[in-house]
């Protein structure tokens, strides 16, 4: 069974930067397509990015341009998202998400983690 654990999250300041990581078990990431969703309260899940198998990289919205960088460690079977000069409006709880093919459509993935919070504030 693939679980997905996530890890990383916390409280930056606006500007700042913050890593999280996706730990894979059950599957090896290179067989996977991985994305990171994030969810703000009360709205929809948002595609933030994503990487195939083939080590690919499906970009997300605008507003992430630039500012976030996913990644992935064949070795240790993680995938982490770089997020740098976080804003206020970041503020999430950010998903992994795992499955045999990429997209940007949450039901592309069959496997979810349970999520980290990320809080931007000062």
């Amino acid at each position: 069974q693939v679980q997905l654990t996530e890890s990383g999250g916390g409280w930056v300041q606006p500007g700042g930067s913050l890593r999280l990581t996706c730990s894979v078990s059950g599957a090896m990431i290179r067989d996977l397509g991985v994305a990171w969703f994030r969810q703000m309260p009360g709205v929809y899940r948002e595609f933030v990015t994503a990487m195939g198998s083939n080590g690919g990289r499906l970009s997300g919205p605008d507003s992430l341009q630039g500012r976030v960088f996913i990644s992935r460690d064949i070795t240790d079977n993680t995938v982490s998202l770089q997020m740098n000069r976080l804003k206020p409006e970041d503020t999430a709880v950010y998903y992994c998400a795992a499955g045999s093919s990429i997209s940007s459509s949450p039901s592309t993935y069959q496997y979810w983690g349970q999520g980290a919070r990320v809080t931007v504030s000062s």
